[in-house]
């Protein structure tokens, strides 16, 4: 089988790829997906209230697990990532969050081969995905692929939220996406008519009806076929059946900054020390694979609700029934919201350009595995470190594609981290105390009243910290000796072979990773196409005038 260009990996970037270079006719596209199809019927997927499901389920997830994380007492931290059509855009909360500005001028002033990667050459291409349902302005687009709904806030505890850092001394923002992301606001969210829009649905299944685009579902790739340092196709297996695709033009890597990695090294492209241990003949000698790992963590702070007006009332098997059975015929109702629709950014100190703290709030008290804490009504704001230092990797826990690779976060290993997950609790301790709350706020479930000092709190911390499910930079690009890619996508010392995914940020952005994938496939795909660069924009953003006086 021979193809123009294959793709590895029908996920967030993958589905975009397949998309943007089956567009020329001429071109043939091949995108081999692991998992299998997101079906229609398949309401844990489809529907945005039932996103814990799949995020804790097997079916559609690798259900990656950490080795025991050394700063956390040795706690083992689940890891999921997408295997199904859409990939982790199929399992994900649906947060539309891009990141702030500052974080894409800090990947082009870090290092001057990424010029091409500051915010205003990314914008645009943010624009071109999006489809928002309030409209088109500068910063966001209303005829791209994927589907962006603006949160209604119906629940008076939203409004209480908002309400409440305004309160504490914080600016509101009625986008976190446009010009201002600091402050409280509502939240975006990529839902169509009540439904997941996932990249599968946004961006893959127009593309299927294509010729020129064979999409091969269940063929988990194995190796990558090489003829001295260029790449020329892939080796998968299919059920039984081992297969190989060849590609004239270019292997393209969009399996995520787990499976890259894992790839990579299997194929004898990565670390030589780490790959020779498992027997591996290295064919290319790539220090950083693996290498620079990041991701975010958050806590949730809970407290009682005295009202019953949180989701807890529908949290039953009668509640969630009429619920599923309205979303099923009507695509409305609590069923299509991911409720998260309200949230804010802050900055945690004095001297802190950016917000470096995020919160998502949730009208109700329930972990993401479903466990309320009291059994009764309550809320909860996730906050989480935004730009955490603490790096960590992934690498083979043996020659056989079929083990899952080991990683390890090395979450919290920095005293910067402690700082600012302390500072998170108290500051949002803060925002609950205020008056919007008084007519809700009863007693703090977690970490509870009686946590205070730093030793408290960080004993706390250890226990229940847990990931955002953001992980990315395991392929970094940039210029370095460490870099994996080049600016331009491109596996550093190889030909025909490219990465693209969030793998390859040279560091975590400041909010969700699935908006930034995108924009990066999409971005990308010009890239690969040799098309010239959509033209940057000149859209303003919003820095504090006070940061380096005051937190707030």
């Amino acid at each position: 089988m021979h193809y123009d260009y294959i793709i590895v990996g029908a996920g967030s970037a993958g589905c975009v790829l397949a998309n943007r270079l089956s567009e020329d006719p001429t071109i043939s596209v091949a995108l081999l997906e692991a998992g299998g199809k997101d079906p229609w019927w398949e309401w844990q997927i489809h529907m945005p209230a039932a996103l814990a499901y799949p995020m804790n389920g097997t079916r559609y997830n690798w259900d990656y697990h950490s080795e025991p994380e050394p700063y956390l007492g040795g706690r083992t931290m689940h890891c999921p990532r997408g295997k199904v059509y859409g990939g982790s855009s199929s399992i994900n909360g649906m947060c539309y969050i891009r990141g702030n500005a500052l974080d894409y001028d800090r990947w082009a002033e870090e290092d001057t081969s990424l010029s091409h990667w500051s915010y205003k050459h990314c914008l645009p291409y943010f624009i071109k995905a999006g489809n928002r349902d309030i409209g088109a302005d500068p910063y966001h687009g209303d005829s791209g692929p994927l589907s962006i709904t603006k949160g209604g806030s119906d629940n008076p505890l939203f409004a209480a939220w908002i309400k409440a850092g305004q309160e504490a001394g914080y600016p509101y923002t009625e986008d976190m996406n446009g010009f201002q992301q600091e402050g409280f606001g509502p939240m975006d969210r990529t839902t169509r008519n009540g439904s997941r829009g996932s990249t599968a649905i946004g961006y893959l299944r127009p593309a299927m009806k294509r010729p020129n685009l064979t999409v091969i579902k269940r063929a988990h790739a194995t190796r990558l076929l090489m003829n001295g340092k260029h790449v020329t196709g892939v080796e998968y297996v299919r059920g039984a059946n081992v297969s190989q695709a060849h590609a004239t033009k270019e292997v393209i890597l969009a399996g995520g900054p787990i499976n890259n990695p894992q790839l990579l090294m299997l194929s004898g492209i990565g670390p030589a020390q780490q790959i020779s241990e498992h027997g591996i003949t290295v064919q290319h000698d790539l220090p950083g694979v693996g290498e620079n790992l990041q991701d975010h963590l958050e806590i949730y702070l809970q407290m009682e609700c005295t009202q019953p007006v949180s989701l807890f009332k529908h949290y039953n098997l009668v509640g969630k029934a009429l619920t599923g059975a309205q979303w099923l015929f009507t695509r409305t109702g609590l069923g299509a919201s991911n409720h998260f629709e309200a949230g804010g950014f802050i900055r945690s100190k004095v001297g802190v350009k950016h917000p470096d703290l995020q919160y998502h709030f949730f009208p109700m008290a329930v972990r993401y595995d479903g466990q309320s804490p009291n059994g009764g009504h309550g809320f909860q704001a996730h906050v989480g470190s935004m730009r955490s230092q603490s790096k960590g990797w992934v690498r083979l826990a043996s020659g056989d594609y079929r083990d899952k690779p080991k990683i390890q976060f090395n979450y919290m290993s920095k005293d910067e981290d402690w700082e600012e997950f302390r500072a998170a609790v108290r500051l949002t301790r803060e925002i609950f105390s205020q008056d919007a709350f008084k007519p809700y706020a009863g007693e703090e479930l977690s970490p509870g009243a009686d946590i205070q000092s730093d030793e408290e709190l960080d004993a706390f911390l250890r226990d229940a910290v847990e990931s955002a499910y953001h992980p990315s930079c395991s392929c970094k690009m940039g210029s370095d000796e460490m870099s994996v890619v080049d600016g331009d996508c491109k596996v550093r010392g190889l030909d025909g072979l490219r990465i693209v995914d969030s793998s390859i940020m040279p560091s975590i952005v400041s909010g969700n990773l699935n908006a930034p994938t995108v924009m990066l496939a999409e971005k990308a795909a010009d890239i690969i196409k040799g098309h010239d660069a959509l033209p940057a924009s000149d859209a303003p953003v919003y820095v504090a005038e006070n940061y380096s006086e005051n937190q707030r």
